[in-house]
């Protein structure tokens, strides 16, 4: 029977999701609203600021672990502001993000400054839901982002680095926020290695350990892309460690790709679903075969039979290629999906 799996590093951000302390708010030291990073991961961030009837976003400041950084200098506005929170792509295990409810428009490739506009879409810009932030000082005010574990920023920096190294493949072991004797090593090796001086700052060593981290990622892993001009609604399913698994979604726009896994790829089998939005109806893969288990909303499903027991429905997925050193990407064509009303 099918059963929806917990992933555990999933569940900081679900935390965020729903309205856990993940994000704490307090007014403290500084000039203006400080954030700050208390997890073991580099964080993107974006905020709200109200002006006149508007919120203006603004994005992307860069919070290594334990760091805090300004986001708006005093005098700030005592209203509602907004902040939401991505990790880095150098970090594996897919995407994690602090927020909430409020949706505004994100530019996720690059820097941006914008009015956010009431259609993300036609501006060639997505939506991300942002947490709300009562700020009611006109000096200071600090938000903390946090994670299950409970780093102080001391320790959020040292568990940082050791998880930097694990994914730039360095060090493999706990990622405690303690540096003994295997981190101090792991950290001395990846210094030699790169002709890097011994007195290189904890902050510039996380720089350059995400860089490298970043680079080894793009080498492995499964990617879809979408290579129609319509919108589509993409599954993966693959044999784990528990046996058979589907999950889902991942909403590609046109011409945009989503890595769907961001480790080595261990086996050959893996299969993919599509739904592609044609108007008002939807289209799926013409030529699939595979039965798996998807679920309504976000899912993460072990096991392919009884779906509809299990409150999930079955859908038919095609065979992807098998990976080619690790790594496999899988692109949907227009010519892939049954024509509209044909399933």
């Amino acid at each position: 029977m099918a059963q929806v799996r917990s992933f555990l590093k999933s569940l900081a951000f679900v935390a965020a999701a729903a309205g856990l302390p993940a994000i704490a708010h307090a007014q403290g030291t500084g000039d203006g609203w400080k954030l700050c990073n208390e997890t073991s991961f580099i964080i993107e961030t974006a905020v709200g600021r109200p002006v006149g009837g508007s919120v203006n976003v603004d994005g992307w400041t860069k919070l290594q672990p334990g760091s805090c950084q300004v986001a708006v200098r005093a005098p700030l506005d005592p209203k509602i502001h907004y902040v939401y929170g991505r990790t880095s792509t150098a970090h594996r295990g897919g995407l994690r993000e602090w927020g909430g409810e409020r949706e505004l428009c994100v530019d996720p490739t690059g820097g941006f400054s914008l009015e956010s506009p009431p259609n993300c879409n036609a501006m060639g810009l997505e939506a991300r839901g942002f947490r709300a932030v009562d700020i009611s000082s006109r000096s200071r005010w600090t938000t903390t982002f946090t994670e299950i574990e409970n780093y102080d920023r001391a320790t959020a920096q040292a568990a940082g680095i050791q998880r930097l190294l694990e994914e730039a493949g360095v060090l493999s072991g706990a990622i405690d926020g303690r540096i003994g004797y295997k981190t101090r090593t792991a950290i001395g090796k990846f210094l030699e290695e790169n002709n890097l001086p011994d007195s290189t700052s904890d902050s510039d060593l996380i720089d350059f350990l995400e860089q490298v981290a970043k680079e080894n990622g793009r080498n492995v892993g499964f990617t879809l892309c979408n290579r129609t001009d319509k919108r589509i609604w993409s599954a993966i399913g693959r044999r784990g460690t528990e046996g058979w698994e589907s999950r889902g979604w991942w909403m590609l726009e046109a011409g945009g790709c989503a890595r769907v896994i961001d480790k080595a790829l261990r086996g050959t089998e893996h299969y993919v679903f599509g739904e592609m939005e044609d108007g008002t109806r939807i289209r799926t893969l013409a030529k699939a075969s595979d039965p798996f288990c998807v679920g309504r909303a976000k899912f993460a499903i072990v096991g392919r039979d009884d779906c509809e027991a299990s409150a999930y429905r079955t859908a038919l997925f095609a065979a992807a290629p098998e990976p080619v050193d690790q790594r496999l990407v899988f692109e949907f064509f227009e010519r892939d999906f049954a024509k509209a009303g044909s399933q």
